[in-house]
């Protein structure tokens, strides 16, 4: 059964390999029901995980990245490669999960966690603060390389979740852009953007016009 196997927080620590000098990236498994809402736009809110602190709110969080997602199958994929344990929320995850490709989502899938509905919007792109963490030569090269980034989601309706609660799939597009595709698309291979215009409608704001500039004058 897909399920929540952890939810995770992050407390501001100083790190000076951040660009502000402190993050929050480093995640720890909490215990009992976490209530989950949309904090706003980004600048202004933060993580929609209650208890979760982002440091950068110029470039994290906010409705769209309101809660991160990272499937343990490919967590203990990096752990073989890596020769290493990466427990929950190393790699800044909200939620660690168990039996649903991560990756695969569609952009714009709805998920049900409990009373909660959360809807996929855009992959994660590893950042300097995310490397310096990880402590592994050319990592942000690597991760890129491996094309399994994680998703960030909007929160459509709030709730309280708590680990082990059943992640349903409630929706899916009509469109073939995954996650996974999105992060090629953004990354390595800047030919698969116009597909991402298939997936207009439900990705941020920003991103979309970014997308849509970038198609119109790839210059």
């Amino acid at each position: 059964m897909p399920h929540v196997l952890t939810i995770n927080v992050g407390s501001r620590v100083e790190f000076d390999q951040a660009d502000i000098g402190h993050t929050g990236i480093g995640k720890r498994p909490v215990a009992g029901p976490v209530d989950v809402r949309a904090p706003g736009p980004r600048g202004v809110g933060g993580s929609g995980v209650a208890g979760d602190h982002i440091s950068d709110t110029r470039h994290h969080g906010g409705d769209d990245q309101a809660v991160y997602a990272y499937a343990r199958e490919d967590l203990d994929a990096w752990s073989a490669d890596l020769g290493r344990d990466l427990p929950p929320g190393l790699f800044g995850e909200n939620l660690t999960t168990v039996g649903v490709d991560v990756c695969g989502a569609l952009v714009g899938e709805r998920w049900r966690i409990g009373g909660l509905l959360l809807q996929a919007t855009s992959p994660r792109i590893p950042c300097r603060t995310f490397a310096g963490v990880m402590e592994e030569r050319a990592w942000a090269k690597t991760f890129t390389r491996r094309g399994l980034p994680g998703t960030y989601f909007r929160v459509l309706e709030p709730g309280t979740i708590a680990a082990g609660d059943e992640i349903a799939v409630e929706d899916r597009p009509d469109h073939d852009v995954t996650i996974a595709l999105a992060f090629r698309a953004l990354t390595l291979e800047p030919e698969l953007l116009p597909r991402l215009l298939r997936a207009a409608e439900y990705l941020p704001r920003d991103l979309r016009r970014r997308v849509e500039r970038r198609v119109v004058d790839p210059a």
